[in-house]
């Protein structure tokens, strides 16, 4: 096992760079950050029209959430492949595919987050901030956004953890991730492809597993603060 991480460790880190594009861990990394970073702001708009007095702001972003939480990410990933061309006229790169599919597919599972952060303030700082005369968007973003995105900081923790996971099906479509570079060693090695995804796995748990533990920190600092407890 010590000779097989000591041969292709570093494929399973970083793929085929520096000969090639930036693949294994550091393109999941990558991939995962950029799409929640794509995401947020899209799921920011439909968490706040979630909550928006609008009936038929409710029923659209409601419609949206609802629609791709309830659609694996992988038929999203084939829309995207063979959608995306058609619409705009010529190929898309495997990589910008793959973003395109998580920045809807995570918006989605990103607005209940923004929603929940939001409804859980107590409902007396809106009333306390209508009265001394804040309007609906002041309210908003004065008092209700920076309180809420504080509290939404674990889960979006926690989110960006299963966005790592998640990122693993976009191998098929050639993009250069983790579950890729394993594909490479195995169709290398040819034997022991047993041992090569249990490197794998042995990758997605100690790196789950540490940000798991960071939200569950992040969480409990959050706490301590609202109590008074923090340093």
């Amino acid at each position: 096992m010590i000779e097989f991480l000591h041969t292709y460790g570093m494929m399973f880190l970083v793929g085929s760079w520096p000969n090639g594009p930036i693949g294994g861990f550091a393109g999941t990394l990558i991939l995962a950050a950029l799409g929640l970073a794509g995401a947020f702001p899209i799921a920011l708009l439909i968490g706040v029209a979630r909550t928006s007095d609008k009936r038929s702001t409710k029923w659209v972003s409601a419609a949206w959430v609802h629609t791709f939480r309830s659609i694996p990410l992988i038929m999203i990933v084939f829309w995207a492949y063979f959608l995306l061309p058609e619409l705009i006229g010529f190929e898309v790169p495997p990589f910008a595919t793959a973003l395109a599919a998580i920045v809807i597919y995570e918006s989605a599972f990103l607005a209940e987050i923004v929603r929940a952060g939001i409804q859980s303030l107590p409902a007396g700082q809106v009333e306390a901030a209508r009265a001394v005369g804040l309007g609906y968007f002041q309210t908003l973003w004065s008092v209700q956004l920076p309180q809420a995105l504080s509290n939404m900081i674990p889960s979006l923790v926690n989110q960006f953890v299963s966005t790592i996971k998640a990122t693993s099906i976009v191998y098929i479509i050639g993009v250069q991730e983790a579950a890729f570079s394993a594909q490479q060693i195995n169709s290398i090695e040819l034997t022991g492809a047993l041992r090569t995804y249990l490197v794998l796995a042995l990758f997605y748990f100690l790196l789950c597993a540490l940000l798991s533990k960071l939200a569950k920190r992040l969480e409990l600092h959050l706490q301590n603060k609202r109590l008074g407890l923090a340093v």
